[in-house]
C-alpha cells in the first residue's frame, strides 16, 4: 500500500489517498484515508510518464559532438559522428549504457520506455550467432533496472531515399524484410524473465530507410504491438521523400499505410497545416523529443494546430544527450513561444499549460507504448511517481498550480519515489541499484575509450 497526502487521480486532485498495488496494477484506491502500518508514505503522487523514444547507446557520446568543425554543422554531420561511435561498441558496453540510461530515466520520473533499437549486428554488418543478441542486452538492462519496456526492433534496409545501399557506417543496422521478421520473433521469444508488462512492437526506421513494398510486407507480417517510425525530422528528408515518392513524408504515410492509434510518428516536425490536422485525426501519437530536436537543430513542432485538431502527443529523450522529464516538457512549450513570440502556447483557449503538457504526455506516451497507464485509476498499471511538493520550487503553489511548477520551475530532483508497474525502483530520490549500475557503466566507458 502507498499512502499519499495528495494524489492526482483520473477524476482530479484528492487528499489522503491509499493505493493498493497487486500484480503490477492498481487494485484499490481509498480516499480520505488514514495511513496504516507498513504503508509507503509519500507527499504527492502523480501518474508517471512513459518515455516514448530512446536510443540508449547514444547517451555515452553526450558532449562529444558539441565542437564546431569548419563549415556548417547539421543533423547530417552529427549523424556521421554517431556512426563512427556506434561501430566501436561491444554488446557488454551497450548493456551497461542502457542500464545507466534506464536508471536515469526512472530517477527523472519515467516509469517506462520505448527503445527504438536499430543496432543489431557486429561491426561490419555480420549478424551475431543469436540474431537478437543486442536486443537481449537491452532486455538485461531493463531487468536490472525494473523499468517498463516496449522494445522496438528497427527495420533499416537502405541508406537513403530511393533505396540507396547502406553506407559504411550503417552496416550494423541492416536487415531485409525476411531477416527482420525473424529478428522480431526472436525478440518476442527472448523476453524471458522480464515482467508481463514488457512488450515488443516494430519500428520501420523511416521512409528513407525502407521502401513502399518492404513497409507493406512488415506491416502485413505484424501480429500485434505498436508501430513507430521517424517521419519528418529534417527539411532535406522531406525534400528527398517528395522527390522520390511524389508526396511529403506525413502525407505519403497517411495515404499509403494503415496509420491508427497503434502508431507513433517520431519527429513529426516539418508538416504543412493539412498534414498536421490529418495526422491528429488519424489517432496516431506525435512522438516529440524537444531536447534532442533542439540539440540537433531540427526545428519546432506545429503544436497549436495539432492540439486544436485533437492530436495525441508524448515525449521522449531520443539521443539521451540530457535525460530530464521536466526539461523535455518545458522545452516543448518554449520552442512554441520562441517561434510565435507568445506565451502559454500549448493550451487551447485557456487553462494550465503545465497540466496540458504533463497529462497529455502521460496519456500519449502510454498509448505509444501500448501500455495501460497514463492515469491513476483502478486496473491501470501502477506507473506512479511521487514528488515533494514542499521543495522550494513548489512549496508556494496551490494544487491547481502544481503541474505548472513541476514543468516550468522544478528540476527532476523533486522526484522522491517511482514505481514501474508496481516495482518500487526509486526510493528517496535514488534508484535502488544506482551504485552497481554506475560502476558498471564507468567500467564500460573506460574500456570503450581505451579500446
Amino acid at each position: 500500500m502507498i499512502f499519499a497526502k495528495h494524489a492526482l487521480l483520473a477524476a482530479g486532485w484528492a487528499e489522503n489517498i491509499r493505493i493498493e498495488v497487486s500484480d503490477g496494477a492498481i487494485s484499490r484506491i481509498e480516499t480520505a484515508a488514514q495511513p496504516q502500518a507498513g504503508d509507503v508514505h509519500v507527499d504527492t503522487i502523480l501518474p508517471a510518464l512513459s518515455n516514448l523514444h530512446s536510443h540508449t547507446f547514444q547517451r555515452a557520446m553526450a558532449g562529444m559532438t558539441e565542437y564546431r568543425a569548419a563549415g556548417r554543422d547539421s543533423f547530417w554531420t552529427w549523424r556521421e559522428l554517431m556512426y563512427a561511435f556506434v561501430n566501436r561498441l561491444t554488446p557488454e558496453q551497450m548493456q551497461a549504457i542502457a542500464a545507466l540510461v534506464f536508471m536515469e530515466m526512472q530517477e527523472a520520473g519515467y516509469a517506462a520506455v520505448a527503445e527504438f533499437h536499430y543496432v543489431h549486428h557486429q561491426p561490419g554488418g555480420a549478424p551475431y550467432g543469436d540474431l537478437a543478441e543486442l536486443s537481449k542486452r537491452i532486455f538485461a538492462a531493463a531487468e536490472a533496472t525494473q523499468i517498463g519496456l516496449t522494445h522496438l526492433p528497427v527495420l533499416y534496409t537502405y541508406g537513403g531515399a530511393g533505396a540507396t545501399p547502406l553506407g559504411a557506417g550503417q552496416q550494423r543496422f541492416g536487415n531485409d524484410v525476411e531477416r527482420f521478421n525473424r529478428l522480431v520473433e526472436a525478440c518476442r521469444a527472448g523476453l524471458g524473465d522480464l515482467p508481463a508488462d514488457a512488450r515488443v512492437g516494430i519500428a520501420p526506421h523511416s521512409l528513407r530507410s525502407t521502401n513502399p513494398a518492404d513497409l507493406a510486407a512488415v506491416l502485413a507480417a505484424r501480429s500485434e504491438g505498436p508501430v513507430h517510425i521517424h517521419i519528418a525530422e529534417q527539411p532535406k528528408e522531406v525534400q528527398d521523400i517528395e522527390a522520390w515518392l511524389g508526396a511529403r513524408p506525413v502525407e505519403w504515410l497517411l495515404a499509403n499505410a494503415p496509420v491508427d492509434r497503434d502508431w507513433c510518428l517520431i519527429h513529426a516536425t516539418h508538416m504543412t497545416e493539412a498534414e498536421t490536422i490529418a495526422m491528429a485525426r488519424s489517432g496516431a501519437v506525435a512522438g516529440l523529443c524537444p531536447v534532442t530536436e533542439a540539440n540537433l537543430g531540427d526545428g519546432p513542432f506545429n503544436g497549436p494546430t495539432y492540439l486544436r485538431a485533437g492530436g495525441a502527443f508524448g515525449v521522449g529523450s531520443d539521443s539521451n544527450v540530457l535525460i530530464s522529464l521536466t526539461e523535455e516538457l518545458r522545452t516543448l512549450e518554449y520552442s512554441q513561444r520562441l517561434r510565435d513570440l507568445a506565451r502559454n502556447v500549448m493550451v487551447e483557449d485557456e487553462g494550465s499549460v503545465g497540466q496540458v503538457l504533463y497529462l497529455g504526455a502521460a496519456k500519449g506516451g502510454a498509448q505509444a507504448l501500448g501500455r495501460a497507464s497514463g492515469e491513476i485509476r483502478l486496473g491501470a498499471l501502477a506507473d506512479l511517481v511521487a514528488i515533494d511538493s514542499t521543495s522550494p520550487a513548489l512549496c508556494a503553489l496551490t494544487r491547481a498550480q502544481l503541474l505548472d511548477g513541476l514543468v516550468f520551475a522544478a528540476k527532476d530532483n523533486v522526484v522522491t519515489d517511482l514505481w514501474s508497474a508496481g516495482r518500487h525502483a526509486v526510493r528517496g530520490g535514488r534508484h535502488i541499484a544506482r551504485e552497481r549500475i554506475v560502476a558498471e557503466y564507468q567500467r564500460a566507458v573506460k574500456a570503450l575509450l581505451e579500446g
